[in-house]
């Protein structure tokens, strides 16, 4: 093994490379490098900043604006259910994973090609249908990365691996925002399609290098599995720890749904929430720099106590933002919001890495993408009656749903107390 791939394993990893089985030093490197290319693709093509900021632009009737989001997250979720079959029988889910990759990479360069090229309703159209293909052929990546990555690294070292990447992605947009902050680089249609075409560039040598990956040929053992349906939804109801993991997943989702709220409630103090655009941009970033490696270590060690830890993080932060802005009718300007945003996306990355990583190591190698696929198609309808948190802050503020959420996100982190340590097994 190359002395200087398992030197950065061991960095990455804070294991002893003495230890790792042959290959899993080059494995490691390999998922941080595509984890990081994509994760840093996502970000570019953001649908509630820079998609929205694209059809407005070009002109694009507000109905396709306000599907963005849903098209996006429903796409990534729903089909998952579907697909876990086909990813069980694959004799490597390294493939799913790079093929999702390549067809994201491909719609992305659609989107930008569309941003170039066309205007008003055309443009939009053509944009929500590269997004939605975009958002399936994602499904496809999430449903069996988890399986790949339980494949080629072992336990109590993968949450690092994950971390790392996270953070990685995080200082090159980071880098992006900057550019903009500083005037170097120009908001426009033209600019910002180029961004795009390079995301989708990222999203292409992504799945090239995912599949060097040193995986094992075998598919799953599917002799308890009869072919329906009711086979698929099987362990909802009966793995007890399955459905605790859901329920505790379901209600530290507030963690995503967070964000808009406190912009909401920035733009309450007097200032455009365009005004506050950076400044809220470069704190997010900065917290996801600062926190995914530090959760996905302890998640390494128990991803149980990091989903406990995040979701009380998350109900403290949602408390105090939503007192503040009952008390006060806003947040005290860009530097106030800044920080709440901070704040909350340190709680949503130590939830991300801590429920990444507990699926990852509570599942049986043959079921681990039929279980990944169940809780996504569960967490997607969730979050489709999240919007209903919408109409509640039309009524009653955005104040008060920060602090409906600071009670789900409570309720979150007590049934996350009751998850095995699968860590530990």
């Amino acid at each position: 093994m190359n002395r200087p791939i398992k030197g950065a394993f061991a960095w990455i990893t804070g294991t002893d490379t003495d230890k790792v089985r042959a290959g899993e030093a080059l494995n490691g490197v390999i998922h941080v490098a595509s984890l990081a290319l994509t994760k840093t693709a996502d970000a570019l093509i953001d649908p509630k900043l820079v998609l929205s900021w694209l059809l407005t632009a070009l002109g694009a009737p507000g109905a396709m604006i306000g599907a963005l989001v849903p098209v996006r997250e429903a796409g990534a979720l729903l089909p998952q259910l579907a697909l876990a079959r086909w990813v069980e029988a694959s004799p490597q889910r390294k493939r799913f994973w790079a093929a999702g990759s390549a067809v994201q990479g491909l719609a992305a360069i659609g989107i930008a090609a569309a941003a170039a090229l066309l205007e008003g309703a055309l443009a939009g159209g053509v944009i929500v249908a590269c997004l939605a293909v975009l958002a399936v052929a994602r499904s496809a990546s999430s449903v069996s990365y988890k399986d790949a990555l339980a494949r080629t690294i072992t336990k109590r070292r993968r949450g690092a691996i994950t971390g790392l990447a996270a953070s990685v992605a995080s200082v090159s947009v980071f880098g992006v925002g900057l550019l903009m902050a500083a005037g170097l680089f120009e908001v426009a249609v033209i600019p910002l399609a180029a961004i795009i075409a390079i995301a989708g560039a990222a999203f292409l040598i992504a799945s090239a290098v995912f599949m060097t990956l040193r995986e094992p040929e075998n598919g799953a053992d599917t002799r308890d599995d009869d072919g329906t349906l009711a086979a698929l939804i099987d362990p909802i109801l009966t793995d007890e720890q399955l459905r605790l993991f859901v329920l505790s997943r379901a209600a530290l989702a507030v963690t995503a749904l967070a964000p808009p709220f406190i912009v909401m409630l920035s733009a309450a103090s007097g200032r455009t929430a365009l005004d506050q655009l950076g400044p809220l941009v470069m704190s997010s970033t900065a917290a996801s720099v600062l926190a995914s490696y530090v959760w996905g270590r302890l998640s390494d060690h128990s991803s149980r106590q990091t989903l406990m830890a995040a979701g009380a993080l998350g109900g403290l932060v949602f408390a105090i933002v939503g007192i503040i802005g009952l008390r006060f009718g806003g947040l005290g300007g860009a530097l106030g919001a800044a920080a709440a945003i901070f704040a909350a996306q340190i709680a949503y990355e130590g939830v991300r890495a801590g429920r990444k990583l507990h699926l990852t190591d509570m599942a049986e190698d043959s079921f681990r993408a039929r279980y990944t696929a169940l809780s996504n198609t569960l967490i997607g309808l969730a979050l489709l009656a999240g919007g209903l948190f919408g109409l509640m802050a039309d009524r009653f503020g955005p104040s008060s749903v920060l602090l409906a959420f600071a009670v789900i996100a409570g309720l979150g982190a007590l049934l996350a107390r009751g998850l095995n340590e699968v860590q530990q097994d």
